[in-house]
């Protein structure tokens, strides 16, 4: 299976997350008013996603590393999960610097 944005719709409101070959989630978008919103959104971690200064590396409440990816104007535009080590992590960056500027959207709405 190759990686792939899956825009979906829950209630009233869109999101994405980014998937990676495998079929694991490797970024998440918050969630948007409009479907233009998300596609928005997606184009923007296309621009963003090949730049490693984009990448905000933090470890999440309970310690365990994750990412967020920032665009230009450093607003947040992507959040990862938690990876059991900062390797992991790495490597989670790696996929959405290889899937984020390319992926096909499978528009679930």
């Amino acid at each position: 299976m190759a990686a792939r944005y899956v825009l979906s719709r829950t209630g009233t409101q869109f999101k994405f997350v980014l998937k990676a070959g495998n079929g694991e989630t490797i970024l998440t978008s918050e969630l948007y008013a409009s479907k233009g919103g998300a596609q928005g959104c997606i184009e923007s971690v296309r621009t963003n996603s090949p730049h490693d200064a984009r990448y905000e590396r933090k470890n999440a409440s309970n310690g365990s590393p994750m990412f967020n990816l920032k665009a230009a104007n450093g607003e947040r535009i992507g959040t990862s999960e938690t990876y059991s080590s900062t390797a992991a992590r790495e490597g989670g960056i790696a996929s959405v610097k290889t899937n984020g500027p390319s992926a096909p959207v499978d528009d679930q709405t």
